[in-house]
């Protein structure tokens, strides 16, 4: 990822010194700065920024209450995952008939009720494992770092600046729709998924689990007439197809005595 960057800084700052005809200098000066401030941007100044996007997308959701029956048992699934890497983590609920959860780079993790009205406990769990796996593993960052690449709205947070910028509205909108739409490539959810069978294990789990919760979602994904069928399809647009990933966590189980061999 870095690479790319860098050679995408250069080609632009090259393009800049008019090798490169019809390119507007001040245009290609802004790229090749953003392309720089993306690559040095820290995991402290990601984190914050993406946390005030967080809080934004928590006050435009319903979330739900401690007392509720939602925010209990999600409470009780998380007891003693405190933190990922030294990363704090916070889990709240979103009440809505929607499929989905997500995990950000400041920690915060967010479940729809729809995905805990579907999932068994130790789904819904890996399922968060899974998530959660996409932030030990830097992939939240390099989305991150992307969005600020791409999006003019993230123009002028002066990221090699010591101090921290408060967003603008639209930068809090760019910010939180690139950790909510984030399209990890299909290596990276394989990669997810590895975590999330391994966080199962180390939770004293049986990791079939994520084989049930993928059966579930593949269900819903070929129903028609379901009312939830369009919100998997869309969590699952950027994943690997469901019966290679079912397969895969399928082998791994039966190589670690998880499913008995006929």
């Amino acid at each position: 990822m870095k690479r790319i960057l860098l050679i995408l800084a250069v080609a632009v700052m090259t393009s800049s010194c008019g090798v490169l005809a019809n390119v507007d200098p001040n245009l290609a000066l802004s790229g090749a700065s953003k392309a720089i401030q993306a690559l040095t941007i820290s995991d402290e100044q990601i984190q914050a920024y993406v946390r005030q996007s967080v809080i934004q997308m928590d006050a435009q959701n319903k979330v739900s209450p401690a007392t509720s029956s939602y925010s209990k048992r999600l409470a009780n699934l998380t007891r003693g995952l405190t933190d990922v890497d030294g990363l704090p983590l916070n889990f709240k609920v979103y009440e809505t008939k929607q499929v989905n959860a997500f995990a950000c780079a400041d920690g915060s993790v967010r479940v729809y009720s729809g995905l805990m009205d579907l999932l068994s406990d130790d789904e819904v769990l890996g399922v968060i494992g899974h998530e959660i796996g996409h932030v030990a593993l830097k992939h939240s960052k390099k989305e991150m770092q992307n969005a600020y690449l791409t999006s003019a709205a993230l123009d002028g947070l002066g990221s090699m600046s010591t101090s921290l910028a408060s967003l603008s509205q639209s930068q809090l909108r760019a910010f939180g729709e690139a950790a909510l739409n984030a399209r990890y490539s299909k290596k990276q959810e394989l990669q997810a998924d590895d975590y999330g069978y391994e966080f199962l294990k180390a939770k004293g789990k049986n990791p079939i689990a994520m084989i049930k919760s993928f059966q579930k979602m593949l269900s819903l994904q070929n129903s028609q007439s379901s009312a939830t069928s369009s919100s998997v399809n869309q969590l699952l647009s950027s994943h690997p197809d469901l019966e290679t990933r079912i397969n895969r966590i399928a082998e791994k189980a039966i190589a670690d005595g998880f499913v008995k061999v006929k």
